[in-house]
């Protein structure tokens, strides 16, 4: 019997944003400020110097001189600040940005401040981003769909379409749509481009998983957020057209089983199989669009309808599936991963020649989600 269990490996190897690099000044700082009794002009906000470096981070500008006027002796913090609150205020930018660096020269009143600014993604491979996106939406995106319906269509098109990167030199939302894979940087970039076009607000997360780097989505939904990892939801080695959802929307309970993060971020508390449950529940126009969502999600098997518990009960399934031409099943199991390697050699009298399964958690059910294929 062939042996597959559902176990993620690591896919990321950087996932946080830019590097942040100070240059030192151009003259030492003891020998360049000079005494002077011109009384101080207004000092530069530090929203002036967000804009101007925003201005630049859009265009892709790799150097951006400025003459500040003010008193210098908190220039370098305000710098500071201002650099990694303007990243901060574009996600995209804030983790396309590959390293910065700032110097600046002057008096006590008044500096030429140079900031160096390197990125992973050019102005025209993000332009190239927008398009393909704007396209791909324009074609699983249709009229009327729910934000939860996009949601799903966006997830299932990156896990499908993308691969990752096992050489661990592709980081960009550019480099996933161009080769065809990335690591959970570009994952998250990528998301984060569909989702926003969209109309769907999210936010990139930096965390770890299997104690390595690791980036995904936060994503909003009605008011609630959840977590959702495409990286961890693409199958490795890549398998075709296969999509799983073992991270697809969960609560931080259920995502720091294997995930964690240490920057604030909004919480997310509600469970989308209770919120599912309850969008169905209401009814109206769209309740068998959440209907389907919940089925397609694989919920019911957390409701403990048709609860696998033994032998008999796996083989009279796999039975009817092999009756109607078919070589796999999906059910709910009752028991260990060694109890159900025991139950599974009963289907060998239905003249099955292989049996191959994978296994994970059923969340707080303590059950087993079982995939078996035959042949």
């Amino acid at each position: 019997m062939n042996r597959k269990i559902g176990v993620r490996l690591v896919k990321c190897l950087v996932a946080g944003a830019a590097l942040a690099v100070l240059l030192p000044q151009a003259v030492e700082w003891g020998s360049n400020v000079y005494a002077t009794s011109v009384k101080p002009a207004p000092s530069v906000s530090s929203q002036q110097l967000q804009n101007k470096l925003l201005q630049a981070m859009a265009t892709r500008s790799e150097t951006l001189t400025f003459t500040y006027q003010g008193r210098v002796n908190g220039l370098k913090q305000q710098l500071q600040t201002a650099i990694q609150q303007a990243m901060e205020s574009d996600p995209y930018v804030n983790y396309t940005i590959k390293s910065y660096a700032f110097s600046y020269t002057g008096t006590t009143t008044s500096a030429q401040v140079t900031i160096r600014l390197s990125y992973r993604e050019t102005k025209e491979q993000t332009a190239y981003v927008d398009s393909t996106v704007k396209a791909v939406l324009g074609d699983i995106i249709t009229k009327g769909m729910t934000d939860h319906e996009k949601v799903k269509a966006i997830h299932d098109w990156i896990v499908v379409r993308l691969k990752y990167d096992e050489t661990q030199q592709k980081y960009t939302a550019y480099d996933g749509l161009k080769t065809g894979s990335t690591v959970c940087q570009g994952y998250s970039l990528l998301a984060y481009k569909m989702l926003e076009r969209a109309g769907v607000t999210n936010r990139i997360v930096e965390g770890r998983a299997g104690g390595q780097l690791h980036a995904w989505n936060l994503v909003l939904l009605d008011g609630r957020w959840y977590h959702m990892d495409t990286t961890w939801d693409d199958p490795t080695p890549d398998r075709a057209n296969e999509v799983s959802t073992s991270y697809y929307l969960l609560t931080d309970t259920e995502m720091r089983r294997d995930h964690s993060w240490v920057k604030p971020y909004p919480q997310a508390n509600t469970s989308y199989r209770e919120t599912l449950s309850a969008l169905v529940a209401a009814g109206g126009s769209k309740a068998a669009v959440y209907q389907k969502l919940y089925d397609t999600l694989e919920y019911p098997l957390q409701d403990g309808k048709g609860l696998v518990k033994s032998s008999a009960d796996i083989k009279e399934q796999v039975r009817k599936i092999v009756n109607k031409g078919g070589t796999t099943l999906t059910f709910a199991y009752q028991g260990t991963e060694r109890s159900l390697k025991e139950d599974l050699q009963s289907l060998y009298q239905l003249g099955l020649k292989s049996i191959s399964y994978q296994i994970t958690d059923l969340g707080s059910t303590g059950n087993l989600r079982v995939t078996l294929k035959w042949t």
